[in-house]
């Protein structure tokens, strides 16, 4: 699992709220949806242009997504990583177990002091927590956790205070499953839906591509302007059916293939079902190292690095083609650009996002920002379909079966441009740059068909019986709340 994290100097918030309606529903603050946005920290609109410390590609704190939480009375804000891969939250890393810049991100996460609060309770059991990289000792404590945006304070949240931790330079906001599947309390999606902050135990991921700067999340409900078309179910596969035996949101995909330029004839890669789980928690995609290196060979690298990343020609990234991953009913088209690195050295270097691993085959970061993803905790689904961007209308779910008939708002008409080459099976050991590999066939975390659509169609559906969560508009300084954060240089 990838850890990483930077506090830029300020930042801004929009608040937003709910109110009644059916289906999609505008509902009450305290009875409908949590919705917020995701800022990159390369957005001028809210940042100053001034990046603070420049990292290598070995430092983990150039990219990720953080919430920060207001825990305690009074509140005290501190940042952890939005994680779906894991299930718990904890805080306070110690940053002398980190180094380099990795440190210097992790002092400014800000820590939480259980002695300042007037409502913080020790419950007197301990834990350490294990992931893909790092460790932490956490004590666990109960206390409030004010939602930036909404009067909605949750109380009693349970959550772990970090005694020693190694390899970890922030905490981390586990939003997996909860009680009775992988912990034996309340955590924070449970919570949410218990506190009736939401009417559903659901949310959803826009991460946002690199150039739109900005992505959303929404707890309890949909943006219908963030994706194209309906959404498709993909059922989480069972625990004791998954690969590594572990309640993660695993699905079954169908196939990897690249749909390269100029002629837009795509390639499907050999072996490339498989299951694979989806992780915001990690930087890369991680896929066997067979079909790794197979893809790495298309972009014109022929080996990977002593840290096992592929290097790769800086200017694919302003090339039309996609890497294309289908699942039942719905196939995510990734530009070159959103699946590559760029570190900031003289002359930039860029990297393939996706490593090579024999231990867990994971959709992360460089995936997920071309994705929009529900995750379904009530009926074990995750509903999927093309991200985009048309603008902002977050709504209330009054119920997950809603989400069948949930129509994107936007159009598909550059995607579909893009889209229109036949995929066939690879015979030709051609890459990107006229040589490389053919696509070949082969066989983390805490352990504990293209879509269509119109941006009429989707209105239409929202606004028949339906109502839109809406914001306050109040901008808000780092001070309070939650606020996700894009660390991204490129």
């Amino acid at each position: 699992m990838a850890f990483s994290l930077l506090v830029p100097a300020s930042v801004f918030l929009l608040a937003l709220f709910c109110r009644h309606g059916t289906a999609l529903q505008q509902l009450t603050h305290d009875d409908g949806c949590v919705h917020m946005p995701i800022v990159h920290s390369t957005n001028v609109d809210y940042f100053s242009s001034k990046r603070g410390v420049q990292l290598q590609l070995a430092n983990r704190s150039d990219i990720a997504y953080y919430a920060q939480l207001s825990i305690g009375t009074p509140p005290q804000p501190v940042f952890v990583q939005l994680d779906t891969g894991s299930f718990e939250l904890w805080v306070n890393p110690d940053c002398t177990a980190v180094t380099d810049s990795d440190a210097a991100f992790c002092e400014q996460a800000g820590q939480y002091d259980t002695t300042k609060s007037s409502t913080a309770a020790s419950l007197g059991t301990n834990r350490t927590l294990r992931y893909g990289i790092g460790t932490a000792n956490i004590s666990y404590f109960t206390d409030t956790i004010t939602l930036a945006g909404s009067p909605t304070t949750l109380q009693a949240v349970q959550f772990g205070v970090a005694t020693v931790s190694e390899d970890a330079f922030s905490g981390i906001l586990g939003i997996g499953y909860g009680k009775g599947v992988a912990t034996r309390y309340l955590n924070f999606v449970d919570q949410l839906r218990a506190q009736n902050a939401t009417r559903v135990k659901a949310y959803t991921l826009a991460l946002g591509s690199k150039d739109a700067q900005e992505g959303v999340i929404v707890f309890g409900g949909v943006d219908t302007s963030k994706f194209a078309g309906p959404l498709a179910r993909l059922p989480v596969l069972p625990a004791d059916q998954s690969p590594d035996g572990v309640p993660r949101f695993w699905v079954d995909m169908q196939s990897v293939s690249i749909t390269p330029p100029p002629n837009g004839v795509g390639r499907v890669y050999e072996g490339s079902g498989m299951p694979v789980f989806l992780d915001s928690g990690s930087t890369m995609t991680l896929l066997p190292p067979n079909l790794t290196a197979a893809i790495a060979g298309n972009f014109g690298a022929r080996t990977a690095d002593d840290n096992g990343f592929y290097r790769i020609d800086c200017a694919l990234a302003r090339m039309n083609g996609t890497l294309d991953f289908a699942f039942d009913g719905v196939t995510v088209k990734v530009p070159y650009k959103e699946l590559m690195r760029e570190v900031p050295t003289d002359p930039p270097a860029c990297f393939l996002g996706i490593m090579a691993s024999e231990k867990f085959t994971l959709l992360g970061d460089t995936f997920l920002r071309s994705a929009y993803t529900v995750f379904d905790l009530e009926t074990d689904s995750i509903w999927m379909a093309q991200a985009t961007d048309c603008g902002s209308s977050p709504a209330a779910l009054n119920s997950v079966q809603d989400l069948s008939s949930v129509t994107g708002a936007c159009g598909l008409s550059d995607l579909a441009d893009s889209a229109s080459g036949t995929l066939v099976p690879s015979s030709d050991p051609e890459s990107i740059d006229g040589g490389g590999a053919e696509p070949t066939r082969s066989a983390g975390s805490e352990a504990s068909g293209t879509v269509a659509g119109s941006q009429d169609t989707g209105r239409a559906r929202l606004t028949s019986g339906t109502s839109r969560c809406f914001g306050s508009g109040v901008g808000l300084a780092l001070s309070l709340g939650i606020v996700l954060v894009l660390h991204i240089f490129s």
